[in-house]
């Protein structure tokens, strides 16, 4: 069977190969190419020429001896490698640890071999795994269950980020990543934000510098306020104006008031809100865009009055003034925009419920590490106490 192709020097190669490195002949044959019984024909003529060849079989002994020794090694090595990972459960003899020990490191040592060394027989370890199927499927069906429920009690409106953090706190813990699988695989989502209203621009007074150049975060109370307008609707078509003012330090919203104007008027209600409510001591700086309800000269002068400093967005620059868009988003995307109100008593009354209850009290804040902004707030309280 031998051909030019196949050499002497090829064939003792294969030989080699196979009884000193232990090779399959499978593998031997697939990755040389050789034909079917080629290398077990060489094997069966190199036993006979051993008969005849006192050296050859001596070499031959030699090679398979080094095989034997190097198993011997490899296998040791296995062990140590074993112990090292191991050595605690085996201590502990806990069977559910050495079942989930085998699960996650039979490729590296193999199945049979690990069960050999925990002792177990392989009926036992293949329960354990249709075992953790089911529990598996039951852990699932019960996290789809909570993510819909809460889902489906805010309207539809929450994201996966948030739906995750809340679940959190009921210490039901679910990654962010898994929250988004489980809610795909359920065909659930949270619904968008309507598209903003063109913004008008009116007269400015006065403009100030960017005092915050995009810096959200602050050391105390106090500290950084940022305030801001946003669009609302009757569900007769009329406008509505909302303006906020939240402080950045906890990001929780300090003062919020509803009206049919857009003006300086509005802007200065909720500024009095938030100085009589929290009584800032003087320096707090107070940034807003350069719209001209806050450029007005009766609004500069109430902050001048209440030592308030005010701070300005560069003209055209949101994301100088992130904090209030993320929050006029949020409060949208959350429940206005799933709602209709047929008064002002109504949406008065539910914009104070989202901002004073649902924003300050119950909502985790990913700026906060996942406390509400009246969490972090207590926090800080007993810092300074």
């Amino acid at each position: 069977m031998a051909n030019k192709k196949h050499d002497q020097h090829f064939r003792q190669k294969m030989i080699k190969l196979r009884l000193e490195e232990g090779r399959t002949i499978k593998s031997l044959t697939d990755e040389y190419h050789l034909g079917n019984g080629t290398l077990s024909y060489w094997l069966k003529k190199h036993r006979e020429e051993c008969k005849e060849d006192p050296k050859l079989q001596s070499e031959t002994d030699q090679m398979i001896e080094n095989r034997e020794l190097r198993k011997r090694l490899e296998e040791l090595e296995k062990e140590n490698r074993f112990l090292k990972k191991a050595a605690g459960i085996l201590r502990e003899g806990n069977r559910q640890i050495a079942y989930k020990f085998i699960q996650e490191n039979n490729e590296e040592f193999g199945l049979r071999w690990l069960l050999n060394q925990f002792k177990i027989v392989p009926n036992a370890y293949y329960n354990y795994l249709k075992d953790r199927r089911k529990q598996y499927k039951k852990q699932k069906s019960h996290l789809m269950n909570e993510i819909r429920e809460l889902y489906h009690n805010h309207a539809g409106t929450l994201g996966y980020r948030l739906i995750s953090d809340l679940l959190e706190r009921k210490k039901v813990y679910i990654s962010y990543p898994t929250t988004y699988k489980y809610m795909h695989e359920m065909g659930i989502q949270a619904t968008l934000q309507k598209k903003k209203l063109k913004y008008v621009k009116g007269l400015i007074h006065k403009t100030f510098d960017n005092l915050l150049e995009q810096d959200f975060s602050a050391t105390a109370p106090n500290e950084k306020w940022c305030t801001d307008f946003t669009y609302l609707e009757l569900s007769n078509g009329k406008k509505r104006y909302n303006c906020s003012i939240i402080d950045l330090y906890d990001r929780s919203v300090i003062a919020s008031k509803n009206s049919s104007f857009i003006d300086s008027k509005l802007a200065i209600e909720a500024l009095k809100m938030a100085i009589s409510s929290h009584k800032p001591a003087r320096g707090t700086i107070l940034h807003s865009d350069q719209g001209s309800q806050f450029s007005s000269v009766a609004f500069t002068e109430y902050c001048k009055e209440n030592k308030i400093i005010q701070s300005m967005s560069r003209a055209g620059c949101p994301y100088d003034n992130a904090v209030m868009e993320r929050y006029y988003n949020s409060m949208k995307n959350e429940f206005i925009n799933h709602y209709s109100f047929d008064t002002d008593e109504l949406l008065n009354e539910a914009i104070n419920d989202y901002a004073f209850v649902w924003y300050n009290y119950q909502r985790p804040h990913s700026y906060n590490n996942k406390l509400t902004p009246f969490e972090a707030r207590q926090a800080y309280t007993r810092q300074t106490i």
